[in-house]
């Protein structure tokens, strides 16, 4: 974008209050691809005339979710995204409110399958790629840790995979909070119920480690394309199952896999968050260190 379009662009907002037709503003290239809080849409900005991924918020779940932290100053989550740099989560270009009065985010957009497409389909790039796969989604996780933030919702929904099956990059942040006191309270149990860990399921304190059992389940998926908890059922009570019914051994279903990670991947699993890696940062150094041993 040009300093003329950007200045433009300014100008229209201003005009509006700060708000954003987006009607008029973008032409929507693709349908929408729903997620945990938004609906995304592959797009043409009009007024730099490049593709990039469009994020607009439902307002249902937004204002729902948004009313657990009345009387906190809760970051939206551009605010949050627009902050973030890193090789494995995407860029966030812009971030404000519709003229309807819903959050919007310009990204990037990132070519590529959703990592739960793979996994459903057992798309034939897992094969030789899962390892790096696992590898960048965790310092994807480390990533948004160091910054001082939980994600909340660690899933394969929410990672994209380049069509070479080479490259990862983290997507959403709809449930992202603040790693401080006052949004690591019981009783916020929100996220993808399968991936849950045992202290959202019951309402307990929460802290960065929630992600760390997330991360284990998607990790667990991607290997075994199939979860650790026997079963079908895909909604919140079988996510009650995370603390009353022991994993199956991911060494049974997958009896090739490095002994080291498999029994990391297991450890994040566990019930106790003080059992479980206290890092991603140790999850990271583990995971390099497979690619040398198994012991």
């Amino acid at each position: 974008m040009g300093v003329f379009d950007k200045l433009q662009a300014i100008l229209s907002k201003q005009a509006k209050g700060g708000k954003v037709d987006v009607n008029k503003r973008f032409e929507l290239l693709k349908e929408a691809i729903s997620g945990t809080m938004s609906n995304f849409y592959m797009a043409r900005d009009k007024q730099s005339d490049e593709v990039i991924g469009l994020k607009i918020g439902i307002r249902e779940k937004v204002e729902h979710f948004e009313s657990r932290f009345v009387g906190l100053k809760k970051p939206a989550e551009g605010e949050i995204a627009i902050k973030f740099s890193h090789p494995n989560v995407v860029k966030t270009l812009e971030h404000g409110r519709t003229t309807e009065n819903v959050p919007y985010m310009v990204m990037d957009y990132v070519k590529g399958l959703g990592m739960h497409i793979m996994i459903n389909t057992n798309n034939h790039l897992l094969g030789e790629n899962r390892l790096e796969m696992i590898e960048q989604s965790a310092m994807a996780l480390k990533y948004v840790h160091d910054q001082g933030y939980i994600h909340r919702d660690i899933c394969p929904r929410n990672f994209i995979v380049s069509p070479d099956g080479q490259h990862v990059k983290l997507i959403d942040f709809g449930l992202t909070l603040p790693a401080t006191a006052d949004f690591m309270q019981p009783g916020n149990r929100t996220g993808t119920p399968k991936y849950m860990s045992p202290e959202v399921v019951r309402r307990r304190p929460t802290d960065h480690r929630l992600d760390i059992f997330s991360f284990g389940v998607t990790a667990y998926h991607l290997y075994a394309l199939q979860y650790p908890w026997p079963g079908e059922d895909m909604t919140g009570k079988a996510a009650l199952a995370h603390d009353t019914v022991a994993p199956v051994d991911i060494a049974e279903c997958c009896p090739k896999i490095n002994k080291l990670l498999g029994r990391l991947i297991m450890k994040c699993l566990e019930v106790s968050p003080d059992a479980r890696p206290q890092t991603m940062e140790e999850v990271v150094r583990e995971i390099k260190r497979s690619r040398v041993t198994d012991k």
